[in-house]
C-alpha cells in the first residue's frame, strides 16, 4: 500500500523508516535516537547504494546534532520515480500533528546536510513555538488541578479565594472547608491573572471525568466568553480585552481562538501588528486540524504572501486536508455550520432575498408550501437542510417538508429526496423498501438522480454490480456527475462487470468528468493524481491540485458559518460585527468574503483606519484579482487604485493597464472605456495588452483606431439597450474626427458662407410672418415638456408570484446518492 522508501514519525519521537529492497524483501529500521515533538528541528535525509543516513538538527539555532547511519547489502525501490512524492501524509497515511517548514527534494544525488543552504526564513519562530508550550503547559496544569477538585466533589474555587461576610459564617459554622489543592502561588495567579478570573467566572457544576475532555471544554467556555464581548455593538474595541482569554483557550486544545489570534496579529485588528505572532497561532491551529487555520496557511503558502513561502507542496497539504473533511463535514446534521453561498454586497437583488425564520420570504414561501406548491415546499426544504439564503441549518424541519411533498405532489426531485433521507436515515427512521418504491417512482419521471440512486441502491445493499452499472451509465449518459464518479470507483476497485482487475486509467477519467460537474470526491481524486503524478493522464502539476482542492476546502461549512454571520452582521447594520467575520473569512483565501470585505472598507473607511492596520481596500481587492474567476469590479478597482495611488502605494499606470485590461477581457465595458480614456490622456497601452484583448496594431496602426476600437467593444458589450457612456464616446469621438477633418478642407469657406446667407435669409422671413400675423393672433399650444410622461400614471398589477420566479441562489444541493 505505502510508496517506498516512507518515513514515519512515532508518537515517542523515533523515526520509523520502511523500504522495499531492489530483490523483493521489506524492510522497516527505527532510529536509536528521538527528536523533540514540540520544538522545531531540522531533518536531513538520504538514501543511497543501500544506505540511510539521518541527520537532526535541533535545540537553540539548530545547533544540537543526532547523526545515524543505516546500511544494507542492496539498494533500495523508489516508488517517487513514478511521481509519488507526498510530505505530510497520504490518503493512505494520517499526516503529522505539526507544521512544516522549507522543503529541498534531490532526487538523482545525495548531499551532505553542510552542501545545503535551506534555511528557516522566519529564525525567531522557533523561539516563540517554544514559549508558546511553556506558557500552554502552566495553562493546562492550572485548569487540570481545577477541573481534578471540581470533580472531587469539593467546593467551589470561590470559596476558597473570595471572601465575604457570608461566606465567613459559613466557614465558621459549616463545614470545614476543603481548600487543599489550590494554594496557587502569588506569581502564578499574577502571571495568568485572565485564567483564574475566568474559572472563577464559570461556576463549574459538572465537567467531563477524561482529563483531556476537561481542558478542552473549559478552552470551549473560555472562546465562546470572548466571542460573546466581540459580538457586542462596539465588540471590535474589545479585542483587547480578550485577547488573554483566547490565548488561554489556544493552549486548551480549542483551536478556533487559535485562529482569531492569527487573524489579529497577521491584520493588526485592534492589536499591535506582529506577523510572526499571527504565523504562531495559524500553525498552531493548523497543527490542531482548525479548518480556518489550515485554509488560511494552505492559501498563503499557495500566493507565497505575508511572509509565507511560496509552496504548493505544503499547501496542497493544508488545504487536503480540509477537503477530506468537507464532505463528511456537510452530511453531518450537527455544528455550526452554513452552506456556502456567493453573495456579495454590491448585488442589491441578491441582498434582498436574504431571510430568516420570520423574514417575509420564508413565510411566503412556507405559506405557498402549506399549500402544496411543490417548488415552494423544495426550495423550503432546502434551505432549512443546509442552512441557506439566511436560515438557520434544522435538518428536522427539512425532513418534514420533504416528506410532505413526496406524499403530496407527483414532484420528482421531492419523491427523490425524501427517498435518499429514508435510505441514509438522516434524521427519520431509516425505511428501505418505501426509500425503493420512491425512488424507482422518482426514476420513472426521467430524473437522472433516481436513476443515478437506483445504481446506488444496488451497488451498496445488494452488491448487485452488473444492475448498478446498468443504472449508471444510463446516469451517466443523462449527465449526472454522481453516476460518473460511481463508474470511477467500480474501475478503480476492479469490479466493473466483464473488465478483469483495476483500471485507474479509466477511473481517473470518470473521476475527471464527475470534478467537471462539480462532484467534490471527483475533484478531490483528480488533486491527488495531480499532485503525485502516477497516471499518464494526469501529468504532475501541483499548482493545479492545490486549486483543485481549494476549491473544495472552500464549501466547508464551518466556513459558510462564519461568512454567514458576517452577512447578517451586515444586513443588521452591525458594523464591527460585520468587520470581524469577513476578515476572518478572507483570510482563509476566500474571494467573496475579500471583496465583500474591501466593500465594507469603503463604505466604512472610518471604521477601516481606525481597527485595521493594513490598507484594507487595498490589500482584500488586491488579493481578489489574484483569485481564479475574480469579478471584473475587482480589476477595476485595482486598476482604479494604481491609477490614482492609494494611501501609501504609488501611482502605476502599466499596472492599471493591466487591471482593466482583465476586466476588459471578461467583457466589462467599463474595462474598454477606462482603456480607451488612458489612451486619450496619452497612455501608451503595450503591445502584449493588445494581444491579450486580440487587438491587432497592423491593423490599427494609430492610436485613434485603437480608441475607435474600445469603444466599439464598450459600446457592443454594454448592457444599456439605450445610449451608454460607451456610444456617447463613440459617437463625440467620430464627431471630433469629422470636425477635424473638415477643418483642414477647403470647402469650409463655401460651406460657412451658405450657412450664413441661409441664416440670415431665414431671420428676416421669420419676422415679417410675426408682424404680418400680429393684429389675429390666437394662443398658441405650449410645446410638451418631452420628460413628462404622456399619459398620467397607472399602477401595474401585480404578477402572479409562482416560486419559479422568486430569486433563488444557484447551484442547490441535494441529498443524493
Amino acid at each position: 500500500m505505502y510508496g517506498t522508501p516512507s518515513v514515519f514519525l512515532t508518537e515517542e519521537g523515533h523515526l520509523h523508516i520502511q523500504m522495499h529492497l531492489v530483490k523483493g524483501e521489506d524492510l522497516a529500521v527505527k532510529t536509536k535516537f528521538t527528536i523533540p515533538l514540540k520544538e522545531w528541528f531540522r531533518l536531513d535525509m538520504s538514501f543511497n547504494g543501500g544506505q540511510i543516513v539521518v541527520t537532526t538538527s535541533t535545540g537553540q539555532d539548530l545547533k544540537d546534532y543526532h547523526n545515524q547511519t543505516i546500511s544494507f547489502r542492496e539498494d533500495f525501490h523508489y516508488n517517487d520515480t513514478a511521481g509519488y512524492f507526498i510530505i505530510g501524509g497520504s490518503r493512505y497515511v494520517a499526516g503529522i500533528e505539526g507544521f512544516f517548514g522549507p522543503l529541498k527534494y534531490y532526487r538523482l544525488h545525495a548531499l551532505h546536510p553542510a552542501q545545503i543552504f535551506n534555511p528557516l526564513l522566519e529564525k525567531q519562530l522557533a523561539e516563540h513555538i517554544k514559549l508558546y508550550y511553556e506558557r500552554c503547559a502552566e495553562v493546562q496544569e492550572i485548569v487540570s488541578v481545577y477541573t481534578s477538585t471540581v470533580q472531587q466533589g469539593d467546593r467551589r474555587q470561590e470559596a476558597c479565594d473570595l471572601r465575604n461576610s457570608y461566606l465567613d459564617l459559613k466557614l465558621r459554622y459549616g463545614r470545614p472547608s476543603m481548600c487543599r489543592a489550590l494554594l496557587w502561588e502569588k506569581e502564578l495567579k499574577a502571571k495568568h491573572r485572565s485564567l483564574f478570573q475566568a474559572l472563577l467566572e464559570m461556576g463549574l457544576v459538572t465537567v467531563p471525568r477524561n482529563q483531556s475532555e476537561s481542558v478542552l471544554e473549559i478552552g470551549g467556555r473560555m472562546f465562546e466568553k470572548a466571542v460573546k464581548r466581540l459580538s457586542t455593538v462596539d465588540g471590535l474595541h474589545q479585542i483587547s480585552s480578550v485577547v488573554p482569554f483566547l490565548m488561554d483557550a489556544s493552549c486548551c486544545g480549542y483551536h478556533k481562538a487559535s485562529y482569531y489570534l492569527a487573524v489579529f496579529y497577521e491584520t493588526g485588528l485592534n492589536v499591535p501588528r506582529d506577523q510572526l505572532q499571527g504565523m504562531l497561532y495559524s500553525l498552531v491551529g493548523g497543527q490542531g486540524s482548525e479548518r480556518l487555520s489550515s485554509m488560511n496557511l494552505g492559501y498563503k503558502h499557495y500566493q507565497g504572501i505575508d511572509h509565507y513561502a511560496l509552496d504548493w507542496e505544503l499547501s496542497y497539504a493544508y488545504y487536503s486536508n480540509i477537503a477530506t473533511k468537507t464532505p463528511l463535514d456537510q452530511h453531518t446534521l450537527q455544528g455550526d455550520q452554513a452552506y456556502v453561498e456567493t453573495i456579495r454586497l454590491k448585488d442589491d437583488e441578491i441582498l434582498k432575498v436574504q431571510t430568516k425564520e420570520d423574514g417575509d420570504v420564508f413565510m411566503w414561501l412556507k405559506h405557498e408550501a402549506t399549500r402544496g406548491n411543490a417548488a415552494a415546499q423544495q426550495r423550503l426544504a432546502q434551505m432549512l437542510f443546509w442552512g441557506q439564503q439566511g436560515v438557520a441549518k434544522n435538518p428536522e424541519a427539512a425532513i418534514e417538508w420533504y416528506a410532505k411533498g413526496a406524499l403530496e405532489t407527483e414532484d420528482p426531485a421531492l419523491i427523490y429526496d425524501y427517498a435518499i433521507v429514508l435510505f441514509k436515515g438522516q434524521g427519520v427512521k431509516k425505511n428501505r423498501r418505501l426509500a425503493l418504491e420512491l425512488m424507482k417512482k422518482a426514476a420513472s419521471k426521467g430524473l437522472h438522480q433516481a436513476v443515478n440512486g437506483l445504481g446506488w441502491y444496488y451497488h451498496k445493499f445488494k452488491k448487485n454490480y452488473a444492475k448498478a452499472a446498468k443504472y449508471w451509465l444510463k446516469a451517466e449518459e443523462m449527465g449526472n456527475p454522481d453516476a460518473s464518479y460511481n463508474l470511477g470507483v467500480l474501475y478503480l476497485d476492479g469490479i466493473f462487470p466483464g473488465v478483469p482487475g483495476r483500471n485507474q486509467t479509466l477511473a481517473g477519467e470518470y473521476f475527471h468528468k464527475a470534478a467537471q460537474g462539480g462532484h467534490i470526491e471527483g475533484t478531490l481524486w483528480c488533486s491527488l493524481y495531480y499532485i503525485t503524478g502516477n497516471l499518464e493522464t494526469f501529468p504532475r502539476d501541483p499548482e493545479k491540485a492545490v486549486v483543485w482542492t481549494k476549491h473544495v476546502a472552500e464549501k466547508n461549512g464551518y466556513l459558510g458559518h462564519v461568512i454567514r454571520k458576517g452577512l447578517n452582521a451586515y444586513l443588521e447594520g452591525s458594523w464591527h460585527e460585520a468587520l470581524l467575520y469577513y476578515v476572518l473569512a478572507a483570510e482563509t483565501g476566500i474571494e467573496v468574503s475579500q471583496t465583500n470585505l474591501a466593500h465594507i472598507c469603503e463604505e466604512r473607511p472610518d471604521l477601516a483606519k481606525r481597527y485595521l492596520d493594513v490598507n484594507c481596500v487595498w490589500r482584500y481587492y488586491n488579493f481578489s484579482v489574484f483569485q481564479i474567476d475574480a469579478p471584473s469590479f475587482a480589476y477595476l478597482k485595482m486598476g482604479d487604485l494604481y491609477y490614482y495611488g492609494h494611501q501609501n502605494q504609488s501611482q502605476d499606470l502599466e499596472l492599471s493597464v493591466q487591471m482593466y485590461a482583465q476586466a476588459a477581457l471578461d467583457g466589462d465595458s467599463q474595462g474598454f472605456f477606462n482603456l480607451a480614456l488612458l489612451i486619450e490622456e496619452g497612455a501608451i497601452i503595450p503591445h502584449h495588452i493588445l494581444d491579450f484583448l486580440e487587438i491587432d496594431p497592423t491593423i490599427h496602426s494609430n492610436n485613434i483606431s485603437i480608441v475607435q476600437e474600445l469603444y466599439e467593444r464598450c459600446w457592443s458589450n454594454s448592457s444599456e439597450e439605450s445610449f451608454s457612456p460607451c456610444s456617447l464616446a463613440w459617437l463625440y469621438l467620430n464627431l471630433r474626427l469629422i470636425w477635424g477633418a473638415t477643418l483642414h478642407s477647403a470647402l469650409i469657406y463655401f460651406l460657412g458662407t451658405f450657412l450664413l446667407s441661409a441664416l440670415i435669409a431665414w431671420t428676416v422671413q421669420y419676422c415679417q410672418s410675426v408682424s404680418a400675423s400680429g393684429s389675429h393672433a390666437t394662443p398658441a399650444r405650449a410645446p410638451r415638456d418631452p420628460t413628462a410622461p404622456t399619459a398620467s400614471p397607472s399602477v401595474t398589477p401585480a404578477a402572479d408570484t409562482s416560486a419559479q420566479d422568486q430569486p433563488t441562489v444557484t447551484n442547490n444541493p441535494e441529498p443524493r446518492g
